[in-house]
């Protein structure tokens, strides 16, 4: 279910629109319905919200320290144990400094651990460049063995998180540093990993979108339907790796023009995962990809941020309108294309 018209909210509903409070408490629900679960931290359990787990479970959490690259070995060992770890550390962290670990004890061995990366994309965009996330995309799903998932607000994290533990072996999931916009009302729809939640109905156009970019992809739809009478379909691709190349290629052949928009730099992510699904489907469509630009990132609130590289609400409907501007083949005959 779609939450339409304004956002009311003081500070005591803040902790609702967390993904990350949301994270911490499906954590402990998992742990106290499975006991082989246990949780590991650098040094980060209060801001990424695995603290509430340790705090339920202080005999199963483990705090490191700032050393995330013995946090990823440690976890690898308790996973060859019959261990089930969640780590949770900034994705930067996760993606970055730890990736030796993350690529050699974790994903070459097929390993039973799920990673929880917050503060993912721009959403800690006061913190800096150097805290700036937009890269992780692009490595994680480079990995064998790794699924890799974006939830696009809480309800779906809690998704995510649940659907992680059933999951064989390593999961990377990417949320932002908290307070999203509210799309999902409940978790009662229907998320299936490696599958798109199809939000919008439309022929005109098909906007595919993962993590706080669905949000805006819906809002754009609403305007561009009641101002330009446009009818858009949105994809929330909450699943990059594997993605759901049925979505895109029914997006592909239905709509003929087709935006990305992510968190994220441009290359490697979402954008390049749907461009390689068109790509070789030998048939051609409108392109484009909304994202962070080969550069990188300048410093600001998350909604500052996201409206300066046109990812917001605003830039995707100026990007939709310059999009159905654009010339191709209108006739159904695909072999002329290949």
């Amino acid at each position: 279910m779609i939450v339409g018209g304004g956002l009311t909210y003081t500070i005591i509903d803040t902790p609702n629109l967390s993904t990350a409070e949301i994270y911490g408490k499906v954590l402990c629900d998992l742990g106290q319905k499975h006991s082989d679960i246990v949780g590991l931290s650098a040094d980060l359990a209060k801001s990424t919200k695995i603290g509430v787990f340790g705090e339920k479970f202080p005999d199963r959490f483990f705090n490191v320290g700032i050393a995330e690259q013995n946090m990823f070995g440690m976890a690898a060992g308790m996973a060859k144990a019959g261990l089930v770890p969640y780590i949770s550390t900034f994705a930067i962290f996760a993606s970055m400094r730890a990736l030796d670990q993350f690529h050699t004890d974790i994903c070459y061995q097929n390993l039973n651990v799920k990673i929880i990366a917050t503060h993912a994309g721009l959403s800690f965009g006061q913190a800096g460049t150097t805290h700036h996330c937009t890269e992780d995309l692009s490595i994680t799903r480079a990995m064998a063995n790794l699924k890799v998932i974006v939830p696009a607000d809480g309800m779906e994290t809690a998704n995510a998180v649940q659907a992680a533990y059933e999951i064989p072996g390593p999961v990377y999931i990417r949320i932002n540093r908290g307070f999203d916009m509210k799309l999902y009302e409940t978790t009662e729809y229907d998320f299936l990993v490696g599958k798109a939640v199809k939000l919008c109905e439309g022929t005109d156009l098909t906007i595919i979108a993962c993590g706080s970019c669905v949000y805006q992809a819906v809002e754009a739809a609403k305007i561009l339907d009641s101002v330009d009478g446009i009818k858009v379909r949105v994809l929330d691709m909450h699943t990059i790796k594997p993605i759901d190349r049925e979505a895109v290629l029914s997006a592909l052949q239905e709509t003929r023009r087709i935006i990305t928009v992510e968190d994220h730099n441009i290359y490697g992510g979402l954008g390049s995962a749907v461009a390689e699904v068109i790509a070789e489907s030998g048939k051609a469509c409108a392109f484009k990809r909304l994202g962070i630009p080969d550069t990188f990132s300048i410093i600001g609130l998350h909604e500052d941020l996201m409206a300066y590289y046109k990812i917001d609400t605003n830039g995707i409907v100026e990007t939709v309108r310059e999009l159905l501007g654009k010339d191709f083949e209108e006739d159904e005959n695909w072999n002329d294309e290949v």
